[in-house]
């Protein structure tokens, strides 16, 4: 798996689907006097491209952009109906899923390795790349070891490397339930400030019983922000408003 840094990304046809047609997009049209981040994997579905890879690039995708980037591609050797049908369940939005059918493109890069073993026939070797108007400005290739690594071609060091000191968004989640006043306060303050965040619903499967395990409390909103309990809604407004009054 040799670096190809310095290089032209290889020519290529693309076989992707748009509003129920076959269309071809081409290399050049992906890359030509762009800055595009390419992120490849071995296939979609698949349990580590579908619980971090993919998810993760996707969620960093407005920080990429601020910081120069065009457009995030996703790159496996999968047809068109199955990436577009990964894309579709894993909400990914921010992503472009390019579909290399053929392994047409992987090979040029080299990195078209046989997974016959898993039934798999040949795939893609995980591996992101910067891009800039066609050239490879760098390379992040896992190790070549058994099995299927997930060192270093993840989103976060992609970022790090186009610039260390990126602001990320903060990983935030809010336990709620349906018709609570107090809930859809808490949420208006975090959209109201551009805060992504996830919403855990309480319903079939999810009870108090959850509210009192993560947190010791029996009353919704329940917000968590980057690993730290924040509490209700008073409570968040607080943190936020003390936030806001340390960064100004």
């Amino acid at each position: 798996m040799n670096s190809m840094v310095g290089q032209r990304v290889p020519s290529a046809t693309f076989k992707t689907r748009q509003n129920g047609e076959f269309v071809d997009v081409t290399s050049e049209q992906i890359f030509n006097g762009r800055t595009v981040v390419v992120f490849s994997l071995p296939g979609a579905f698949t349990p580590t491209c579908s619980s971090t890879h993919l998810p993760r690039f996707n969620e960093l995708a407005p920080v990429f952009k601020q910081e120069g980037v065009d457009e995030i591609v996703c790159m496996s050797v999968n047809d068109a109906f199955v990436m577009d049908a990964w894309k579709e369940h894993q909400e990914a939005d921010q992503v472009t899923l390019i579909p290399d059918g053929n392994g047409e493109f992987t090979q040029g890069m080299g990195m078209l390795v046989d997974k016959s073993d898993l039934g798999f026939g040949q795939r893609s070797w995980r591996y992101s790349m910067l891009v800039k108007d066609g050239v490879i400005d760098q390379m992040f290739i896992e190790p070549n070891v058994p099995g299927d690594p997930f060192e270093v071609s993840d989103a976060d060091t992609m970022l790090n490397y186009i610039n260390p000191q990126a602001q990320k968004p903060a990983a935030i989640s809010i336990v709620t339930k349906p018709g609570c006043p107090f809930c859809a306060e808490a949420k208006k303050q975090l959209s109201e400030r551009g805060m992504a965040f996830e919403e855990i619903s309480l319903g079939k499967g999810i009870g108090i019983r959850t509210v009192r395990a993560l947190s010791g409390k029996e009353t919704v909103p329940q917000v968590f922000i980057d690993g730290d309990y924040i509490g209700g809604s008073e409570a968040l407004i607080a943190h936020l408003e003390a936030a806001e009054k340390k960064a100004a």
